[in-house]
């Protein structure tokens, strides 16, 4: 599959601060690739290089083939981009709204109606086509956030923190149709988030700390590398639990301990059969590579 996205050596300063330093990296035709770091890390600032909303100091930008300093306008019309904050109007209609995006990208008449049916189905909002933005929930007005994004087939989406603050059922529902749309029309999502369980889904991950990647790989590398495993036990003594020369942690009918892979586990049930009577390993999770890697942690969902 080819690279999609080829970033490299990118800079970016506002004054004497170096918001994005020497960023290279590579993003996949097709996969979820989730961009990470803590509010000023320097993600918002690289978005917006992407999408042709801030100009570069340094460094080159290519997007399906095409640079960032010859073909701006091409660029931008293959991206869809969810922003934190909603860019429709609040006064206007669902509908209003739609079609004025639309009219954007040539899309009128007879193709507007079919694309509005096909994107209401998806994302389930027909009932709210007559609403005005500004009366509909958070959930509501992000599903049309979305539809917006989607509606001239973009090769790329573009997540800016696209749930956070969503309940489970809408988060849910959003993750469904990306996840069909991946799959039915190829298209690569570009994520960033504070919800790691969204980040531990990602087919890769890149950290970025003050401007710089600090750690990059697929979820189960980064948690390799960055964390080890754990073992719960139930049904042991503490005296068994102490008696294995393990750092632990006292946990409701249960202890935990952590070991830094799983040949190390499975070397100690070998060993102490006895003890093991009942338990359970697990890797480390995205939000303890995370903390590894930055020394910070996200706030949002408990991560895989």
């Amino acid at each position: 599959m080819k690279d999609i996205i080829q970033i490299d050596h990118l800079d970016k300063r506002f004054g004497d601060i170096r918001a994005v330093q020497d960023l290279s990296f590579r993003v996949r035709q097709g996969e979820l690739f989730a961009f990470l770091g803590v509010n000023g890390a320097g993600k918002s600032t690289t978005i917006n290089i992407l999408c042709g909303q801030l100009p570069k100091d340094g460094g080159s930008v290519v997007i399906d083939g095409q640079d960032l300093d010859r073909d701006a306008d091409a660029i931008k019309r293959g991206l869809g981009v969810v922003f934190q904050t909603s860019a429709l109007d609040a006064p206007l209609t669902v509908a209003d709204n739609l079609e004025s995006r639309a009219a954007l990208y040539g899309i009128t008449g007879a193709a507007y109606r079919k694309r509005l049916s096909e994107l209401a189905e998806l994302l389930d909002f027909g009932d709210l086509l007559r609403r005005t933005l500004g009366r509909l929930s958070g959930g509501q007005r992000r599903r049309i956030d979305i539809a917006r994004a989607l509606f001239h087939r973009p090769k790329i989406l573009i997540l800016d923190e696209p749930t956070t603050g969503l309940d489970p059922q809408t988060r849910r529902t959003i993750w469904n149709v990306i996840a069909g749309l991946r799959r039915s029309e190829h298209m690569t999502v570009f994520l960033t988030t504070h919800y790691m369980e969204e980040a531990a889904e990602a087919d890769y991950v890149v950290i970025i700390d003050s401007g710089r990647i600090a750690a990059r790989g697929t979820p189960l590398e980064l948690k390799n590398t960055y964390t080890g495993d754990y073992i719960t036990l139930y049904g042991a003594s503490e005296e068994e639990v102490r008696s294995l020369g393990r750092d632990y942690e006292t946990r409701k009918g249960a202890y935990r301990l952590s070991v830094p892979d799983t040949g190390t586990a499975t070397g100690l049930i070998l060993k102490h059969p006895e003890v093991f009577r009942d338990y359970e390993i697990t890797k480390g999770k995205m939000d303890d590579v995370f903390l590894a890697v930055t020394g910070k942690t996200l706030e949002g969902g408990n991560g895989k």
